[in-house]
């Protein structure tokens, strides 16, 4: 345990779970997002996600050597090249998804609150029905009974109506839905461009300030000016 030193500011991170769903450049450009905003992150991978992440990356997500993971996970656009971004991964904390007795399992762990990006069904369920199967679904759930906020990021298609009422239960919960559909009117010309207008639906719904999609100023035809609703 480390305590606050006086007048020092507490370190209360946004915990960021990352399922098994496909998306995984979804969970690096809120990351990216979270640090470009000078958040603090405690991250949580689950199992069936590290399954992805090599998929879609090619990347080996692993506990003793997850620095050096992260930082290759996350300078890497959406196309798959290498390279493309800088992070420094210094406000990060990263816990085992097996970890049930890590910080985030507790309500008195203090948190902004947590991002599930992207949730798959399984994890949409787990959460609704308070499995608590892992450190991603105890977080959720306390998260939830804490009152803080939570956003879940569902990337699956198409959504059968026993999800459907999973999504509608952790609404009437206090979460927060966000479904990960890109828009098309901001005159995106690139796969990044896509992603990063999701991630920054997901950290609107946080209350993180970012610069990751143009707004829509209410004047039609802003496509061509990288402008439109939302």
């Amino acid at each position: 345990m480390n305590p606050v030193k006086p007048g020092e500011t507490p370190r209360t991170p946004w915990i960021v779970g990352v399922s098994g769903a496909s998306g995984t450049p979804y969970a690096a450009a809120v990351l990216r997002g979270l640090l470009a905003a000078g958040e603090s992150v405690d991250l949580v991978v689950s199992r069936a996600a590290r399954l992805t992440l090599l998929d879609e990356t090619g990347i080996s997500f692993r506990d003793g050597h997850w620095r050096d993971d992260l930082r290759a996970w996350l300078s890497r656009g959406a196309d798959g090249k290498p390279g493309t971004f800088d992070a420094d991964v210094a406000r990060v904390r990263y816990w085992s998804a097996g970890d049930l007795a890590a910080g985030p399992s507790s309500g008195s762990y203090p948190t902004k609150g947590m991002l599930i990006v992207p949730a798959s069904t399984a994890c949409v369920a787990g959460v609704a029905l308070g499995l608590s199967k892992d450190l991603l679904q105890r977080a959720a759930s306390v998260t939830l009974k804490e009152g803080r906020r939570l956003v879940v990021a569902v990337r699956e298609t198409p959504l059968s109506g026993q999800t459907l009422r999973q999504l509608v239960a952790l609404d009437e919960a206090g979460a927060v839905v966000l479904p990960a559909s890109p828009a098309f009117y901001a005159g995106a010309t690139h796969i990044q461009d896509l992603v990063d207008f999701v991630a920054g639906r997901v950290l609107d719904a946080a209350g993180v300030r970012h610069r990751l999609y143009r707004r829509w100023e209410g004047e039609l035809g802003g496509r061509t000016r990288g402008a439109g609703p939302s």
